[in-house]
């Protein structure tokens, strides 16, 4: 998928893993969801993060969002440590510089695609006017200017997607972290999605990381790493060259 406007260009920001660990306790049992893992994002990457389930792909990205906290390491968003951040501000840091795509499309049944991308603006406290017109613009650049005023029920799952791709995007964040947002899409759909992320990724210079199962994935990344078991694996600390998408 292809737009004619490109989105303004975001602020040029690292995202690094620096030897991340994460146990959790089952009973008498020590599990390590995330062993010791370090990587790093630069400014218009799109990496890719494959695994089985339960490899600890969902954990480092929580722990990359400020949600969890490592047993040891850190996580570097333009050299600030995000883990040690106090509540406060590791909510400001989700709302302003983070942008979270997930597979669940979280829509407001209600309301239409100008309003629901606009709700991260709104918790902002940006009026309603200057919120709405700006993710219209955004709309418009990811190929929905005719469904503005559609409300979900009204559009295909690959539009809703991308109502919460500009959702997500509506505060320029530095770093995108993005969690199996195909799953639940179509093989045309998860190639338009991805193909979007590509897009915006290299056109606003963010640092995105795709926690993935989808195959499609490889030919929209920069760099490939598989996680098993908590670890990156054997060789998979070399970035893995894939082609990229034309």
């Amino acid at each position: 998928m292809s737009s004619s406007r490109a989105m303004p260009a975001a602020a040029s920001t690292t995202l690094e893993f620096r030897d991340v660990v994460k146990e959790y306790r089952t009973g008498v049992e020590t599990v390590r969801a995330v062993n010791d893992v370090s990587l790093q994002i630069d400014p218009g990457e799109l990496v890719a993060l494959f695994g089985p389930s339960g490899s600890g792909k969902s954990t480092l990205l929580m722990i990359a969002a400020a949600v969890l906290a490592p047993d040891s390491g850190g996580v570097y968003v333009n050299g600030r440590d995000v883990t040690g951040l106090s509540s406060r501000e590791a909510a400001a840091y989700r709302m302003r510089e983070l942008g979270f795509i997930s597979q669940a499309i979280d829509l407001l049944e209600g309301a239409n695609a100008v309003t629901n991308a606009a709700l991260k603006l709104y918790g902002l406290g940006m009026r309603v006017g200057p919120a709405n017109r700006r993710v219209a613009k955004m709309l418009e650049a990811v190929g929905l200017g005719e469904r503005l005023k559609h409300r979900p029920h009204e559009m295909s799952m690959g539009e809703r997607q991308r109502v919460m791709i500009v959702r997500a995007l509506s505060t320029e964040p530095r770093v995108v972290l993005a969690d199996e947002p195909t799953g639940a899409l179509d093989s045309e759909r998860t190639s338009e999605v991805l193909e979007l992320l590509r897009t915006v990724t290299t056109e606003r210079q963010i640092a995105t990381l795709l926690v993935t199962h989808d195959p499609q994935a490889a030919a929209y990344v920069d760099r490939l790493y598989t996680l098993r078991d908590g670890a990156l694996a054997p060789g998979a600390q070399q970035p893995i060259p894939v082609p990229t998408a034309p």
